[in-house]
């Protein structure tokens, strides 16, 4: 469990970062001369995303241990699902945060031509479905494989506390892309793996990424709601 919330610890820190370099003005200055990237989109690109999938891969070796169930057919099927949708959140990472950085310095007013279609296409369509699609993949992948090594200690009740507090940031990241924009396709996907989470934790019981993703996105798919009904 101690590696557990740290990796989830680090995934909380990452979620703090992304605020920061999304809301402040710290970033904003380009990575070299030739003005090919702002530092911004550069986190976004390649910092925030690979850390963060490394702490995933990590938290996913953690979950695993020698048992009969391990190299069988479902968890095979569930790695090959880890790596495609690690593959494909990191391609959607790639398409989007350069085309966002295009779509931003030069298209905001041209939206006719045929260079700056296609660059509004990846950035606010294609590049989210490859991430939703990976998203989707590493998720339910981390999910279904806890449900093939479920934890072998009772949890304590502050390793409770800790996965709730550490759910904390990642309910507040969802709420805050969530709650104050136009409902798309995101909202339901924190909706399918809020109900998944939720059913494999009434199924199985307590195990730790049962209450951490089902708390964290719950919290952030109803805080959003709720934003989204007042706006």
């Amino acid at each position: 469990m101690k590696r557990i919330h740290i990796l989830l610890g680090i995934q909380s820190l990452l979620v703090i970062f992304v605020s920061i370099n999304r809301l402040t003005d710290w970033f904003v200055g380009y990575v070299l001369p030739n003005e090919f990237l702002r530092w911004l989109d550069f986190n976004n690109m390649l910092v925030i995303p690979l850390i963060s999938l490394v702490a995933t891969y990590l938290l996913k070796k953690t979950i695993e241990y020698n048992s009969p169930a391990r190299e069988g057919r479902a968890h095979t099927a569930w790695n090959l699902v880890f790596i495609i949708g690690l593959y494909l959140t990191a391609a959607s990472y790639g398409d989007h945060e350069v085309t966002n950085y295009l779509h931003v310095r030069f298209c905001l007013e041209d939206t006719t031509s045929d260079l700056c279609r296609i660059v509004i296409f990846n950035d606010d369509e294609f590049s989210h479905w490859v991430f939703f699609t990976g998203f989707i993949m590493v998720n339910a992948a981390i999910l279904f494989l806890q449900n093939i090594f479920p934890h072998r200690e009772n949890l304590k009740g502050l390793d409770i506390g800790l996965l709730l507090l550490n759910s904390l940031f990642l309910g507040a990241g969802v709420f805050a892309n969530l709650g104050f924009e136009t409902i798309g396709l995101d909202l339901y996907v924190v909706a399918l793996l809020a109900i998944v989470s939720a059913f494999l934790l009434w199924k199985r019981g307590r195990q730790p990424m049962f209450i951490y993703y089902t708390s964290a996105y719950w919290l952030g798919l109803i805080g959003s709601l709720i934003a989204q009904t007042m706006r």
